[in-house]
């Protein structure tokens, strides 16, 4: 008995519209960026705020690690965010070597200002779907959202780590 082709099809459509999904999701966030008053923050700069709101106190050596990026080039996003007032770097009380990064208030504040104008824009375009589509969509993110969090790659290394 072979295996039919259709969940591979299935599969095909569903990275298509995953696509699709992620391309207006990307547009509906940029305009969520932009609304916040703090200004442009760049999509690196966006991804070192997350970590640090996860990580509050984490190192510059375990942020490149968490970011997958070089300690010189993490170094000067965290220059451009402290310039800003949205981060800061204060001596570490375990070792004077080490500066701890924090967000400052201004910076926790622009995050979740940020994300109030995202879940805004998100939340008019669901509340339009049908009931039916809605509860599809919640229950295809969580399966999406499970498997993705345990997705490994060929050396036993999670690719990719939940932020909630």
């Amino acid at each position: 008995m072979g295996l039919s082709p259709e969940p591979d099809r299935r599969s095909r459509d569903a990275a298509h519209a995953g696509s699709e999904f992620i391309e207006l999701l990307e547009v509906m966030w940029e305009r969520g960026r932009e609304a916040v008053p703090t200004g442009p923050v760049s999509p690196s700069q966006l991804r070192l705020l997350y970590a640090l709101d996860r990580e509050e106190g984490i190192n510059l050596r375990m942020l490149s690690e968490a970011l997958g990026s070089a300690p010189p080039s993490v170094s000067r996003l965290c220059d451009r965010l402290q310039a800003t007032g949205l981060i800061e770097r204060t001596p570490s009380p375990v070792s004077r070597r080490e500066l701890e990064l924090h967000l400052t208030s201004h910076g926790k504040a622009y995050l979740s200002d940020l994300r109030k104008r995202r879940e805004s824009i998100l939340m008019a375009t669901i509340d339009a779907m049908p009931p039916k589509a809605r509860r599809a969509l919640l229950e295809g993110l969580r399966g999406f959202r499970d498997v993705a969090t345990e997705a490994e790659d060929n050396d036993g290394v999670r690719t990719w780590r939940s932020v909630g």
